[in-house]
């Protein structure tokens, strides 16, 4: 099959290490900034950052109303911390005018982990991820509190004071974790997506 073709979101945040990571995992990976660029792809990352700077960058640059539609035409998503928040259906502790996609039925807590001094790193069982547990970065993470009957919850917490946290959801096309990747040098999460488009496109 073709190399599938996957943009990241370029508005703010890790898009030049998505790119990479993507790149390695066998996609043709590109940044993608304004609508045209959107089109051109089979599926998409929307970055770790600042979840309230994304929203209003999604606006400004005229993105948001172009990836709803892709969303609800089927087209894979892969969202990472704020990603994670960007594509949920509620937030809490977020700011009142900052607007997501609301693709994966699911509450998400904004920063739940704590601040950036909070940072810290845990091993995750995420289904569907074969191999030991994944070494998973987690900076200013949110974590998820509430899952619709439709999202699949494939990763959480394994230890700790956070132990149990549900960290890795995915519902039907739309794949979402708490935890940097990209950070990691481990680029099994970009295969299980880049997977995922193959399979879709």
């Amino acid at each position: 099959m073709a190399v599938p073709v996957i943009g990241v979101l370029a508005l703010q945040g890790d898009v030049r290490e998505h790119v990479a990571a993507l790149a390695a995992a066998g996609a043709d990976a590109r940044p993608v900034r304004r609508p045209a660029e959107l089109d051109a792809v089979d599926g998409l990352v929307v970055p770790g950052g600042e979840s309230t700077t994304i929203s209003e960058l999604t606006d400004i640059f005229e993105m948001r109303e172009p990836i709803d539609k892709r969303i609800a035409d089927g087209m894979p998503v892969y969202g990472s911390c704020a990603g994670m928040i960007m594509l949920a259906t509620e937030v809490l502790d977020g700011r009142p005018d900052q607007r997501g996609f609301s693709g994966i039925d699911m509450t998400v807590r904004r920063n739940a982990f704590g601040r950036q001094v909070d940072s810290f790193e845990a091993p995750v069982e995420i289904t569907g991820v074969p191999g030991e547990p994944f070494h998973a970065v987690f900076i200013r993470a949110p974590w998820v509190e509430r899952v619709g009957a439709g999202v699949e919850v494939i990763g959480s917490v394994t230890g700790g004071p956070a132990a149990d946290r549900i960290v890795a959801v995915r519902q039907g096309n739309l794949l979402a974790t708490s935890f940097h990747p990209e950070l990691t040098g481990d680029l099994r999460v970009h295969a299980y997506f880049v997977n995922l488009v193959r399979t879709v496109s």
